[in-house]
């Protein structure tokens, strides 16, 4: 599109696609900051409406987008927009400062809560876990408690490594993709999870015998054991269940997701600790952007070797008939979401609807590594 610059010929202009792509906004976040007067156009075309934007705003817009990562209010970035250079960086500071001690209160006032709440007694009872260990017809591990069968696929796809790795055992199930440059590391991590398990680091939670706070202190330490396996520098998503007297405890770092399928809606238990999902949460991305969006594979969080494992933890009820599945982002990067729902609700045994879901995948170019687990509450 040939936009003013050709007619004027002083100033090149940008479109907003363009200025979007550059600055790493978008186009929905420049509309929002040129009605709030924080980074107006350098021309607006008076019959359409169309917004044109100078190269030399660059430097504002990409200031304004990392401001908005770090959740600074829109009245503060328009301070520090105006100042020069010292006058901005004595306001960073401040504004970082003030950053600590806000969290810092939150963080008494959660562990307080924490505290409190995990020496309440639980008002959810739990399902009945009396039920016999059987071992499903395909072979598949099965864990004990409720009876569940278990299916997983681990697939190389396009990649030249596989660094996606998947764990079913006796208590635990998960998913990771690793990064780093020894390459491995979601691996070393499983294999970790699985070692903390027969170490007996998860007994007691199947029974009921934990209770309060201590189930969620026992997957934490399991996670720890994974981050302790990983070498300084290497990384892996990490995304585990396990169940509790009927109620199932999620642990979660990175991108990787836990989804629930019950009475055939699919519901997601994970967020994503991405760049871009921040900006869907804040409203400056839509979910269809994200998609395509080329930050979203870009970490916030993940498990890190020589760092504490700080996962997000829930827990959720669990009952017959239940559907629990884990994917990498080979997958759910890769399938629609409506695609993806069709998959996980439809019929079948969790090999089967495995075994479809990597061929959805495959059909759709499988350009990286994918593994999925798939766990039916009998």
């Amino acid at each position: 599109m040939d936009g003013p610059a050709g007619r004027s010929g002083a100033t090149r202009l940008m479109s907003i696609g363009d200025f979007a792509r550059a600055s790493g906004l978008t186009p929905k976040a420049l509309r929002l900051y040129d009605d709030s007067g924080l980074l107006e156009p350098a021309e607006v075309d008076p019959h359409t409406g169309y917004r044109w934007y100078a190269e030399q705003q660059l430097a504002r817009a990409r200031l304004v987008a990392r401001l908005r990562l770090v959740g600074m209010p829109l009245a503060r970035i328009r301070v520090v927009a105006g100042l020069g250079p010292a006058a901005a960086v004595a306001e960073l500071v401040s504004y970082g400062r003030q950053l600590s001690a806000d969290t810092a209160s939150a963080r008494a006032l959660l562990a307080s809560l924490v505290d409190e709440l995990g020496h309440a007694p639980d008002e959810e009872t739990p399902m009945s876990t009396d039920h016999p260990r059987t071992t499903p017809d395909h072979g598949s591990p099965v864990l004990p408690g409720p009876t569940l069968r278990c299916a997983a696929r681990l697939e190389q796809g396009g990649r030249a490594t596989q660094e996606d790795a998947v764990l079913v055992g006796t208590r635990l199930v998960a998913v990771a993709d690793g990064v780093g440059s020894a390459g491995g590391s979601g691996e070393r991590a499983v294999a970790a999870l699985a070692a903390a398990e027969r170490d007996g680091l998860l007994d007691g939670l199947l029974d009921g015998r934990l209770d309060g706070a201590a189930p969620l202190a026992a997957v934490e330490a399991v996670l720890a054991r994974a981050a302790a396996a990983l070498a300084p520098g290497d990384a892996t998503t990490l995304t585990a269940l396990a169940l509790h007297a009927g109620q199932l405890v999620v642990a979660h770092v990175g991108d990787s997701r836990a989804h629930l399928v019950r009475e055939g809606r699919l519901t997601r238990l994970t967020r994503d600790h991405t760049v871009v999902q921040t900006l869907v949460d804040e409203g400056r991305l839509t979910t269809e952007e994200a998609r395509s969006d080329e930050r979203r594979v870009q970490l916030h969080r993940a498990l890190e070797g020589g760092r504490p494992a700080e996962p997000d933890l829930a827990v959720h009820a669990v009952r017959p008939g239940d559907r629990l599945v884990l994917t990498t982002d080979g997958v759910h990067g890769r399938v629609g979401p409506a695609v993806l729902a069709d998959l996980l609700a439809g019929g079948g045994d969790p090999q089967e609807v495995a075994d479809a879901v990597v061929a959805a995948v495959e059909a759709a170019g499988a350009d990286d590594n994918l593994a999925v687990v798939v766990v039916d509450v009998a």
